[in-house]
């Protein structure tokens, strides 16, 4: 399991409810891809976030069957619905926070050195972020 996916454990920024972000996926039921963002969204920090994030606040079920992997499973445990489980529908995660958690780590999820995560790649990961929220509020 990639150790970047917990990295982003307990970012908790956002307004969306639960059923809001079960409207933006395709087909409007439960998720089964890797990325909630749409095939057409080309930004360069989508490739590290499914890299390094992803294996655990990616979509769809986990490999033992539970209906989210865990990062994006704990995270709707901690909001309860209030922000979207998945962090590709949140904005407002801003690179200064997520460094907070990549760099610091938090609970489960480990801290990462700059030599395995730069301080480029963390904010082109929250710059992805951003853009893919967007794209499911324009679809809406």
């Amino acid at each position: 399991m990639m150790r970047g996916g917990a990295a982003l454990l307990l970012l908790g920024l956002g307004g969306w409810g639960a059923a809001g972000a079960q409207e933006v996926l395709e087909g409007g039921g439960p998720a089964s891809q890797a990325s909630y963002a749409p095939a057409s969204l080309d930004h360069p920090g989508r490739e590290l976030f499914e890299r390094n994030c992803a294996a655990c606040h990616g979509a769809g079920p986990g490999d033992d069957g539970a209906p989210m992997l865990p990062g994006t499973a704990a995270l709707e445990r901690k909001y309860r619905g209030q922000v979207p489980a998945a962090l590709e529908l949140r904005g407002g995660l801003g690179a200064e926070v997520i460094a907070v958690f990549v760099r610091g780590g938090s609970g489960t999820m480990p801290s990462f050195r700059k030599s395995e995560l730069s301080d480029a790649q963390v904010h082109e990961i929250a710059a992805y972020l951003e853009a893919s929220a967007a794209a499911h509020l324009a679809r809406d």
